[in-house]
């Protein structure tokens, strides 16, 4: 793993914070994923940054040295953002020519793909890159840093946005849509004839799902335990890796309900939809052409449209479920 900038954030937060738990909070990540993503930077740089305790954390020698280069780097890089896009906003408010160009940042799925494909048949003379990553954090902070123009992500029930920290308050976020969470099931398992599924019926199950750096994993595991039971095992992996190991029933899978037909599986939603995705489309607060944020929304809230409307299982789900 290469060092990056918002990885120094992350040490600074820490330190600031004194607690994982405390700096968890701050940063909207799960205690267990900040650890994670803390022993992944402290295997990078040969060693511990902070010593646990009781009481909370403190740094290690090594991490006092990371905090130090930290104190310099991390606002000497934010000015120079900041400056890059006041520069930029000036060129494009004195009419300087630019070329047309959509940098997109999302989440593995089909909406990220349909979204392209929208605004290159929209714009044909324009330039569409995408850069995808299982981590919302590192995408907002892209946005954030100005890296990349558009953000399609999501969030778990009614959660806050993905934040990055001081840099989250200059996202906008704009919701697309909102669904209930799906189970992939093979075409021969027992409930795959049912309309709807008690999740307590899955007792048992072994589950698989993508991975995230959200409160996801948090609230599925909360629904289980309402439901009665504990999942005996969850899978993160990747969508075809996730959709391998339900074919061949060693799975159940979660899903979006959006998730498109496949053979040798059937999606089916959970009764009482204990678990709801939102959608979202976040740019920077400071982007000078809003119009072109309001086009790439659109075509997003279309794209989402269309996925609902190629899958038979959400189509009589969303039939009976919304409002005449």
């Amino acid at each position: 793993m290469d060092l990056e900038l918002r990885h120094l954030k992350v040490v600074a937060a820490i330190a600031e914070a004194g607690s994982l738990t405390r700096a968890a909070t701050g940063l909207g990540l799960a205690q267990p994923a900040l650890s994670a993503q803390l022993k992944r930077m402290e295997r990078a740089l040969g060693g511990e940054l902070f010593i646990r305790g009781p009481h909370g954390v403190r740094p290690t020698e090594l991490g006092e040295l990371v905090l130090e280069r930290a104190r310099v780097l991390v606002p000497a890089v934010t000015q120079l953002q900041e400056e890059a896009r006041r520069f930029s906003r000036k060129r494009a408010a004195d009419g300087a020519e630019q070329p047309a160009r959509y940098r997109l940042g999302g989440t593995h799925g089909p909406l990220l793909g349909g979204l392209v494909d929208r605004l290159a048949s929209a714009c044909p003379g324009a330039a569409v890159t995408t850069y995808t990553s299982w981590s919302t954090r590192e995408l907002t902070g892209l946005l954030a840093e100005g890296r990349i123009d558009y953000v399609l992500a999501g969030v778990c029930g009614q959660s806050r946005p993905p934040s990055a920290g001081s840099g989250g308050a200059a996202v906008v976020w704009r919701q697309v849509a909102v669904d209930p969470v799906f189970v992939m099931l093979p075409e021969d398992h027992a409930l795959a004839s049912c309309e709807e599924v008690q999740l307590g019926e899955l007792a048992g199950a072994r589950w698989t799902n993508v991975p995230g750096d959200g409160c996801f994993a948090d609230c599925f595991a909360a629904a289980c335990a309402r439901a009665g039971f504990t999942p005996e095992a969850v899978y993160e992996t990747d969508t075809a890796s996730c959709v391998h190991l339900v074919q061949v029933g060693r799975a159940v899978g979660l899903c979006r309900a959006t998730f498109p037909p496949t053979p040798g599986l059937v999606t089916r939603p959970l009764l009482g939809s204990p678990l709801l995705w939102r959608h979202l489309l976040g740019r920077h607060r400071d982007a000078a052409d809003a119009g072109a944020a309001r086009t790439v929304l659109a075509h997003a809230r279309a794209v989402h449209a269309d996925a609902a409307g190629l899958s038979p299982s959400y189509s009589r789900w969303l039939r009976k479920h919304q409002a005449p």
